[in-house]
């Protein structure tokens, strides 16, 4: 059973199927050479002319030679007389041949003409009989006989060359000789010959078409994808090494399906469940805060005055991390519509810091502000421009008190006015008190792309900076350069 079905698919690959095409050629010689001789020999018949019968006398070379010498011994001791007569006799009965002999002394004694069909007339041309022979052009005439066109058959008279009395010579056309040879074979074997290379360069060209389009097909449904961005299924082909590799990539393309939805569903419950909870911990925290600031009205220690503080801190802490949760889910979901407008970025951030001034002071940051220079305008929603720079400021304040340093500043960098906001922190891959810096670069990210901004940061442990800038057109960066 094994072997049956390995026979099986080999028997539907595209390796088989090519391999018939190329055994096919190979048997060619040896089997489709016969058979076209067979059927041209079993069907030519009908469709070629009848050979004359006056042609039948001369369809054995080998007989004609057995006659010819068997009648020249025959003549041994005749009279010239005789010699002739019988001669012309022959030459009766064999009246399509030439027929002519010469005497002891290199005489010609008598040439016969053939007469016969107009078919033999054109295609007999020889030399013209000499009356006379020397002996050299005898001997090379008898040497060169079987060569000759047409074919000469040459005996001594008596059979004998020292007998002395002559030769006597029957001289056949080509077309008689060659009678014996189906008319019109050459023709059917070169056209059978051409239809079989035809034939097999056609096949061998619609087979490896056939591979081209299908591949093609699939490579258009691998490119070309549809309203999901998933890749196209395509129609099941034969059951080859191609239609496995179809089958395989609709296999792929429907787990990429599956997948597809099962990931739609869970981000859905992802940001539903991120709503909900973000939502609902609002309410509990105003309500802890409201009784943490009833309790800093009492009379406490220095030590739960502390404890209040830290709570209080922690807390807001808690409020800003369920803020920009809610924040990322709304902007992440798309639901968010910022509104551009031109807005001199330069003033806003130093508006930002400002704000922010009191807090880093209070901490005890060396602040360095550098950011008096022409207005810089750029298309930004203002509300949420603003959360960039309280994310990047809180991050400094959270991350960066071991270097307590704020550095805010414009710089020309590759022909383009960028911001630039840095601290001497440990850097954000350090071990700090706080987290949640990921997901408040993360809201970063998302604004200033849909702002159509550009953002770097280099963090180490010497410190943390952020580059902000808007890309030029190219035809401006050209031009510069």
């Amino acid at each position: 059973m094994k072997g049956l079905r390995r026979f099986q698919s080999l028997r539907r690959s595209l390796l088989f199927r090519y391999l018939l095409i190329i055994l096919a050629a190979l048997l060619f010689i040896p089997v489709i050479v016969p058979i076209t001789i067979t059927l041209y020999s079993i069907f030519g018949g009908f469709t070629r002319e009848d050979t004359p019968k006056e042609y039948a006398l001369y369809s054995s070379v080998g007989k004609l030679e057995l006659m010819w010498h068997d009648e020249a011994r025959k003549l041994l001791g005749q009279p010239p007389e005789g010699i002739t007569q019988r001669l012309r006799s022959l030459s009766e009965t064999y009246h399509l041949a030439r027929i002519f002999w010469v005497d002891n002394e290199g005489r010609t004694q008598l040439i016969t003409e053939p007469s016969g069909p107009p078919l033999l007339q054109g295609g007999y041309s020889v030399k013209e009989v000499p009356s006379y022979w020397t002996a050299v052009e005898a001997v090379s005439f008898m040497k060169d006989s079987t060569a000759l066109k047409p074919l000469a058959i040459v005996a001594f008279v008596g059979d004998q060359a020292e007998a002395g009395e002559g030769f006597m010579v029957m001289q056949i056309p080509e077309e008689i000789k060659n009678a014996k040879y189906a008319a019109g074979l050459d023709k059917w074997y070169s056209i059978a010959i051409l239809g079989f290379l035809i034939a097999f360069v056609v096949s061998s060209w619609l087979f490896f078409i056939m591979i081209r389009r299908r591949l093609l097909r699939l490579q258009t449904a691998m490119v070309f994808t549809g309203r999901e961005g998933l890749p196209q299924l395509v129609p099941p082909g034969k059951p080859d090494e191609i239609g496995r590799l179809e089958e395989a990539f609709n296999t792929m393309v429907t787990e990429l399906a599956a997948s597809r939805s099962r990931e739609t569903e869970e981000e859905g419950l992802r940001k539903r469940l991120v709503a909900n909870l973000s939502h609902d911990l609002r309410t509990p925290l105003t309500v802890i805060r409201s009784h943490l600031h009833v309790l800093g009205k009492e009379d406490l220690s220095a030590r739960g005055q502390e404890s209040l503080e830290l709570m209080d801190q922690r807390i807001e802490s808690l409020g800003g991390l369920i803020d920009n949760l809610l924040a990322y889910n709304l902007l992440n979901s798309g639901r968010m519509t910022l509104k551009l407008e031109r807005k001199d970025v330069l003033r806003l951030l130093r508006e930002t810091a400002a704000a922010w001034y009191p807090l880093w002071e209070k901490e005890g940051y060396q602040i360095e502000i550098d950011l008096e220079a022409a207005p810089l305008y750029w298309n930004v929603d203002v509300s949420w421009f603003r959360r960039v720079l309280d994310n990047l400021f809180q991050n400094i304040l959270r991350h960066a008190r071991s270097g307590l340093y704020v550095g805010i500043f414009t710089e020309i960098r590759g022909g383009n006015r960028v911001l630039v906001i840095s601290d001497h922190g440990g850097g954000l891959d350090g071990s700090t008190d706080s987290k949640g810096a990921g997901l408040g670069l993360s809201i970063v990210d998302l604004l200033l792309k849909r702002m159509e901004l550009e953002w770097s940061m280099e963090s180490t442990g010497q410190g943390t900076e952020i580059t902000i800038w808007k890309r030029l057109p190219d035809r401006i960066i050209l031009n510069k350069i």
